[in-house]
């Protein structure tokens, strides 16, 4: 008679690390001379937002004329990349905050290069309202500030003024969380260091002594931004649907929006985790610590928001066929079957298709696929925005005024330059932190170890009572 034996999960840390293992791996990218593909990367990277900088500065000196837009659509490819990057941002909050709080240990491999994104994607996205604005100058406008005409208040009805308070909130949050993660690693690579790099990593751990009263307050300061940050999961993304719902365009003004875009913006932020998760993992000899277990337990994420957002599709089109309005059916129509369908298919393939390959647990632990779905997921997300904007947009009431969008060199360079922005940001990172977050990993082969001792004694009072059972 044996006794049963519980399933062994698999070690969310590879290769048997001891504390000391853990600290040279996890600091070693910001200690030793950088790589040639990091140099690499990093020369292009800086090139392409080098180039979208002049296709921003020739915006600024010349206008938005620059751009395609016209008297039929506002909004091009403008609005399309802001709410791709705001999207983009979303996974790190959630992996950082909810997952915290739910306690899921796996997100310890990816949480320190998540809420990085965010904070990168967030800039990023920012630049493009700022700019659509056409006098950037003038922004300052569109915060409330006594002057001597008496309180300046802007539109509060506006959605765009919500998008203002919901992003500059969800930066704050999500910085702060991002840097009082970083702090105990800090104060690690500072014992570690000498010279000028002691002194900065001296100043930036807050003089961290790993005292049990400094642990207890970073705890604690750590669950009360998680609880902070996790509404702002379904707030943010739920106030820029806004911009769209709250309008009376057929294909706009429907309640879907805010939750529809809350699982797109996981489903795409995921997506993007995952493609800087391989590279980086490749690039700085991370595979025991960003195991196969973290990739995999990600795709089952992107598999039920991706599966989500199928649903939400779908349920568009029952609405429009269901409610019987003209103008709406007309709408989702000419998506499919308009000017556009090959942005709408190409939407339908990589959003709702493709991600169904993660069924196969195969699939979902294989490397290669993992890095083109996520490829194709954020390609898609992308189809996603231009097919609510520019479809929409192209066709209204007036078919005198029907229009065919497309944008500029200097549009297409402002995007391409953006993608340099967060690239250049997310590489200098690298150099900066480590990215996998050297405490809380720590913490975890403790735990682990705590366990297995637990098991071993659970398990060895399990035999004795067999054994003299059988006596």
């Amino acid at each position: 008679m044996h006794a049963p034996v519980a399933p062994v999960r698999e070690p969310l840390i590879e290769g048997h690390k001891s504390y000391h293992n853990i600290t040279e791996d996890l600091c070693a990218p910001t200690e030793k001379a950088p790589s040639l593909s990091w140099i690499i990367a990093f020369v292009i990277s800086v090139a392409t937002m080098t180039f979208g900088l002049f296709a921003l500065a020739w915006t600024i000196w010349f206008g938005i004329g620059s751009w395609n837009l016209n008297r039929t659509i506002g909004w091009g490819y403008d609005i399309t990349n802001f709410v791709w990057w705001i999207g983009i941002g979303h996974a790190g909050t959630l992996i950082s905050a909810i997952l915290l709080l739910f306690r899921q240990k796996w997100r310890t491999g990816v949480n320190r290069a998540a809420e990085a994104m965010t904070i990168f994607a967030v800039v990023c996205a920012g630049m493009f309202p700022a700019t659509h604005t056409g006098r950037p100058w003038f922004d300052f406008f569109m915060f409330p500030y006594p002057n001597t005409r008496g309180p300046l208040w802007v539109n509060f009805n506006s959605p765009l003024l919500w998008d203002l308070f919901a992003i500059s909130t969800y930066f704050t949050v999500s910085l702060l969380f991002w840097y009082t993660g970083l702090v105990p690693d800090f104060a690690t690579v500072r014992d570690r260091a000498v010279g000028f790099r002691k002194k900065l990593y001296n100043i930036l751990s807050f003089g961290w002594t790993g005292s049990a009263k400094h642990w207890q307050r970073w705890e604690a300061l750590s669950l009360v931004l998680a609880g902070l940050a996790t509404p702002l999961v379904l707030s943010v993304h739920t106030i820029v649907s806004f911009d769209f719902a709250t309008s009376v365009i057929p294909g706009w003004h429907t309640t879907i929006f805010p939750p529809y875009f809350v699982a797109g913006a996981i489903f795409s932020g995921f997506a993007m985790v995952q493609t800087l998760m391989i590279i980086t993992r490749k690039i700085l000899n991370l595979q025991e610590y960003i195991t196969i277990n973290h990739i995999e337990s990600m795709n089952k994420v992107i598999l039920l928001t991706g599966t989500i957002v199928g649903v939400a599709y779908l349920t568009e089109l029952f609405i429009a066929w269901y409610s019987g309005y003209l103008y709406e059916q007309f709408a989702f129509f000419n998506r499919a079957m308009g000017i556009y369908w090959w942005s709408y298919f190409g939407m339908m393939a990589c959003n709702v298709l493709s991600p169904q390959i993660f069924w196969v647990k195969k699939y979902r632990r294989s490397i290669y696929i993992t890095f083109l779905m996520s490829i194709f997921v954020n390609i898609g997300m992308w189809f996603e925005r231009f097919v609510i904007i520019a479809t929409t947009l192209a066709r209204d009431y007036l078919p005198s005024s029907w229009s065919y969008y497309t944008p500029t060199w200097v549009e297409i360079g402002i995007y391409i330059g953006t993608l340099g922005i967060f690239f250049t940001l997310y590489l200098l990172f690298t150099r900066l932190a480590p990215v996998v977050a050297v405490a809380e990993v720590k913490h975890i082969l403790k735990s682990a170890g705590d366990q297995y001792i637990g098991e071993r004694a659970k398990g060895s009072q399990g035999s004795e009572s067999i054994h003299e059972s059988a006596h």
